[in-house]
């Protein structure tokens, strides 16, 4: 079964859209405003329907803003394309225009072909987004804007195991045991260290926010 994300600030149009592919097979995720849009890249759909006009933004600053971290087609949907609009949208990484009012069945059969033509990358990446913080989670890596964030193996694993469980306090212990392993010859004191400099890292992008301490419990991730 492939999946759609369809983001538009009109509910009714993302309602019908969401009724006619549901019934063509696809697994549908909806989105009603950019920041929403952003946050669900992170179910890898194998296509994204993107409304150019949003309440928070435009559709060409999603897709840039998730370009490089996704693979599958990004089509927009507009009311009207000057050349202009159509420069900027392809430049942002998009890869069609579906104009509104269009043919659901002239829609679903443009989807389908995209995603046919489409599999560029054959293992769909894993990647969330935190703000301007991004999660690699397929290659393991963790960037602010365009900066890579340099960490260490355990590090990131930290911050692999915290961020997948957003809100949820994990003790030194336990990720001790999570991420050394039940056998391993230390102890958790060295957690404090690394939460120290995860922190330190995140801190120079403005991103240490996202480490939260629970006074007497351990540490969780805040979104």
């Amino acid at each position: 079964m492939y999946s759609i994300l369809i983001a538009d600030d009109e509910k009714d149009v993302v309602g019908l859209l969401k009724d006619y592919f549901e019934l063509e097979g696809y697994c549908v995720y909806t989105a009603y405003s950019g920041s929403q849009a952003v946050e669900a890249v992170s179910k890898s759909p194998d296509i994204i329907l993107l409304d150019v006009n949003m309440p928070d933004g435009n559709g060409f600053e999603v897709c840039q803003k998730i370009r490089d971290h996704v693979s599958c087609p990004i089509l927009f949907l507009t009311a009207k394309v000057e050349d202009e609009d159509k420069i900027n949208g392809f430049a942002a990484g998009g890869d069609d225009y579906i104009i509104k009012p269009f043919s659901l069945d002239e829609l679903g059969a443009r989807v389908a072909a995209h995603i046919r033509r489409d599999r560029r990358v054959s293992a769909a990446k894993n990647v969330r987004f935190y703000g301007d913080l991004v999660i690699d989670y397929t290659e393991k890596k963790i960037s602010a804007g365009d900066e890579v964030i340099e960490l260490a193996n355990k590090e990131f694993r930290i911050i692999e195991l915290l961020s997948l469980n957003t809100g949820q306090v994990f003790d030194k212990e336990r990720i001790y045991e999570k991420i050394w392993g039940y056998e391993a010859e230390g102890d958790s004191s060295v957690i404090a260290e690394h939460i120290r400099r995860i922190r330190a890292k995140l801190g120079k992008y403005g991103e240490d926010k996202h480490i939260g301490t629970v006074w007497g419990m351990g540490y969780k991730w805040i979104k």
